[in-house]
C-alpha cells in the first residue's frame, strides 16, 4: 500500500503563473486513479475573455478531452481555493471522485460555504472533501494579488 501525496504544490505553481498573467491567482491539478496528473490550470477568465476560465475548469476540460469522456471517475483535484459554485458543479458532473482545496472562501465560495451545492438534493454526486491544505500559502497569494490591484 502507498501513501498519500498531495500535489498542491503543483496546483499553487499554476496560481502563481495566473498571477505572472494577470488573473487571479488560482491553479488546479487533476490526478487520475495511478496518481498521474493528468491536467493542470490556473485561472484565464481575462485572457479568454471567458468568465467560466477558472482554473478547475479548464483542468476538467482538458482531462475529458483527453479521456474521451465527460466523466473523471476515481480522478481527484486539487484547488488553491474553495470552488465557486460554477466550479462545484462542474466538479460534480465530471464525477470526480475527490476534492482538495486549500484556502476556503467564505464570499464566493460553493462547497462548504455560500450555495454548498454538493449539499443540494438536486447534485448527483458528491466527491469526497478535503479542505486547508497549503490554506496559508494560498490565502498570502490571493491576498498579495490584491493587495497589489489596490
Amino acid at each position: 500500500m502507498t501513501g498519500f501525496r498531495s500535489f498542491m504544490e503543483e496546483a499553487l505553481d499554476e496560481a502563481r503563473a495566473a498571477a505572472e498573467r494577470g488573473e487571479v491567482p488560482i491553479g488546479a491539478v487533476l490526478v487520475d486513479p495511478s496518481g498521474t496528473v493528468v491536467a493542470r490550470a490556473g485561472n484565464r477568465t481575462r485572457e479568454l475573455n471567458d468568465p467560466t476560465a477558472h482554473a478547475e475548469t479548464l483542468a476538467i476540460r482538458a482531462a475529458c478531452a483527453r479521456a474521451g469522456s465527460e466523466r473523471l471517475p476515481g480522478h481527484d483535484l486539487y484547488v488553491t481555493l474553495e470552488p465557486c459554485a460554477m466550479c462545484a458543479a462542474v466538479i460534480s458532473f465530471a464525477r470526480i471522485r475527490r476534492l482538495y482545496y486549500g484556502a476556503a472562501d467564505p464570499k464566493s465560495g460553493g462547497t462548504v460555504h455560500g450555495a454548498r451545492v454538493f449539499s443540494h438534493p438536486q447534485c448527483h454526486h458528491v466527491p469526497e472533501i478535503y479542505d486547508g491544505l497549503a490554506a496559508e500559502e494560498a490565502e498570502t497569494l490571493l491576498k498579495d494579488f490584491f493587495a497589489g490591484k489596490r
